[in-house]
């Protein structure tokens, strides 16, 4: 398979991290995008390209796609890995932290998707990953606006999909589970800090607890494995569950009635 041009976001760390060394070893010239740039010199050490990147950042954003055009005269794959975690009751959490998280996990991978699309719809070929997460099809309590971001992302990227496939286009949802990234290390912390202390304090407890307990989480590599090989598989799929309890909490919110999820969800030990 002849290499491909991709861009990575959100690659100083965690699923971004260990996607473009990944792609790099398998022989893809591979751009890693972040606003860590100093977090990249093992990308770059590996023969890949370490850019500076804001997703939020319409300058930033255009500058990075520009800048791959005129080197490679072509962007094979986009993953839209880039993403920030909030944590706390909806009460508790400000509006402008809501917004905040929507520009980096919703508009920050539209807009690049707008900047890369045209390329790919004149060649007609070209791949779409957005790494959503499970948050994208469940809802738990004190995780709403990571998870509201995560449905608008799916449902983005299902109309997207939808827009693209004629022109030869594909999409692809990654759908992590529980996985040693920044985010799950930095959870706890945070739902004690939003609602430790307010009338949501015994769940935040709860649920900060249980992270704090929770038995092994994957490694970041298997995402990294399931992005590589849908990028070289001739006909992806539209959604990739990976990664710890993934496919096991998607089929039980499938297949409960939702407020014996709610109960198992909320349960305060």
């Amino acid at each position: 398979m002849a290499p491909k041009v991709c861009l990575v976001t959100g690659a100083s760390s965690g699923i971004g991290r260990a996607t473009a060394l990944e792609l790099r070893e398998a022989g893809h010239i591979v751009y890693g995008a972040a606003r860590r740039v100093r977090r990249m010199d093992e990308l770059r050490q590996a023969g890949g390209h370490a850019v500076a990147m804001d997703v939020t950042s319409e300058d930033d954003v255009g500058r990075v796609v520009r800048a791959v055009l005129d080197q490679q005269h072509r962007i094979d794959a986009l993953i839209n890995n880039a993403g920030i975690g909030l944590h706390g009751a909806l009460e508790d959490v400000p509006l402008d932290r809501a917004r905040h998280l929507f520009e980096v996990n919703v508009f920050g991978p539209a807009r690049l998707t707008q900047l890369v699309l045209p390329h790919m719809r004149e060649r007609r070929s070209g791949t779409i990953v957005n790494v959503s997460s499970i948050a994208g099809e469940i809802a738990l309590p004190l995780v709403g606006w990571y998870h509201s971001s995560k449905h608008a992302l799916e449902a983005y990227s299902d109309s997207l999909r939808q827009e693209c496939g004629p022109f030869g286009v594909d999409v692809a949802l990654i759908q992590p589970g529980i996985i040693r990234t920044e985010f799950e290390r930095e959870m706890p912390r945070e739902l004690r800090a939003v609602s430790g202390r307010g009338p949501y304090r015994e769940l935040a407890e709860a649920m900060a607890n249980r992270a704090e307990s929770a038995a092994r989480a994957s490694d970041p590599v298997v995402v990294a494995k399931t992005i590589r090989g849908l990028l070289e598989s001739p006909r992806p799929r539209t959604r990739y569950p990976v990664g710890r309890l993934a496919r096991t909490i998607l089929t039980l919110n499938r297949l409960l009635p939702d407020r014996a999820f709610d109960a198992m969800v909320t349960k305060i030990d």
